[in-house]
């Protein structure tokens, strides 16, 4: 086998699995970010995939492959970086198995992520929540399991895939009720819950009846997946345009309702540290985000300034030179 090959197979079972001990999302990102670049690389090189070595993967092939990512696959630059962060993560593990291929390996991994535009998040208001909560119809099971879910995204603020992986026993309903996940990182969180969302919460458990360790929210006895739940919430998005026009206005995710339980606790004048907590957020910066959504906020700042004592009006000019070149 060629070097790169022994080193792609050792990269995943003894630097990914046993010494970081990722997750199984992290490395399937992974695993699907460089099964791009081989499939690539080999339609380039005309070779087949077992068959290249890390000198056909040099930077010039990774740059065109990055380019062959936004042009074909119409990825964003979130998505390209991502996959760059994978391919920088192999290449700086080769570079201590292959010091004699150092010349190629630098100048991969002097290939830089690409800047893009940061938009203000989006996030539902009061009604808007409101409107979706009502959506599921509640006089049959699938609407008492959707609304139980849907509420629980967004008083928490969980993540799609801690969502999807929240066992019967994961919810504690006595004094101090609270969920508990296995978060991004491997971090373990506890996050609390409101009395209505306990009384909720307290009726699905009992029409569940499911064992500790089952998935508290099933389809056909098997947890639901990532894409099931964006289908639901779809579904439901458009049920409740209805009756708050607003919605249809809004790309309305999952992620969507994370970012609506975030803006509920900073409405409600909580710190942003503890909003980072909340949300599992490895670094509070993360959370500055919705402080630049919150437009109430600003003005809320902007009514306790005052304003300069200046006369309005332009600068004007005297000499004829300066005159030509403020007319420019």
């Amino acid at each position: 086998m060629t070097a790169l090959a022994t080193t792609l197979q050792a990269f995943f079972t003894d630097r990914m699995a046993r010494q970081r001990q990722v997750s199984p999302n992290t490395l399937a990102a992974y695993r699907d970010a460089l099964r791009l670049l081989l499939v690539f690389a080999a339609g380039k090189k005309g070779k087949e995939p077992s068959k290249l070595d890390i000198d056909d993967l040099d930077a010039p092939l990774i740059s065109a492959f990055l380019d062959d990512l936004e042009h074909q696959r119409k990825n964003g630059a979130r998505t390209r970086n991502a996959r760059l962060a994978a391919i920088r993560s192999l290449f700086r593990y080769a570079a201590l198995r292959h010091p004699d291929h150092a010349a190629v390996i630098e100048r991969v991994l002097a290939i830089p992520p690409k800047r893009f535009d940061r938009r203000l998040v989006t996030f539902l208001t009061e009604p808007e929540i409101s409107a979706l909560l009502a959506a599921p119809d509640r006089s049959t099971w699938t609407g008492r399991r959707d609304h139980t879910l849907f509420s629980l995204a967004a008083q928490t603020g969980l993540r799609v895939s801690e969502l999807i992986g929240l066992r019967c026993a994961d919810v504690h309903l006595a004094a101090g009720a609270h969920v508990s996940c296995q978060g991004k990182g491997r971090k373990q969180r506890i996050t609390p819950l409101t009395s209505g969302l306990v009384t909720t919460l307290r009726v699905w458990l009992a029409e569940r009846a499911g064992l500790l360790g089952a998935p508290l929210f099933v389809w056909s006895g098997k947890a639901l997946s990532r894409d099931a739940l964006e289908h639901r919430l779809a579904k439901y998005v458009q049920m409740a345009g209805g009756v708050c026009p607003t919605l249809m206005q809004k790309s309305v995710t999952m992620h969507v309702l994370r970012h609506s339980a975030a803006m509920r606790l900073l409405h409600a004048g909580i710190d942003t540290s503890v909003i980072a907590l909340w949300l599992g957020h490895e670094n509070v910066e993360t959370t500055q985000v919705y402080l630049h959504a919150d437009l109430a906020i600003k003005e809320r700042a902007l009514a306790r300034t005052r304003p300069a004592e200046t006369q309005p009006g332009r600068f004007r000019p005297t000499d004829k030179l300066l005159a030509f070149l403020e007319a420019l």
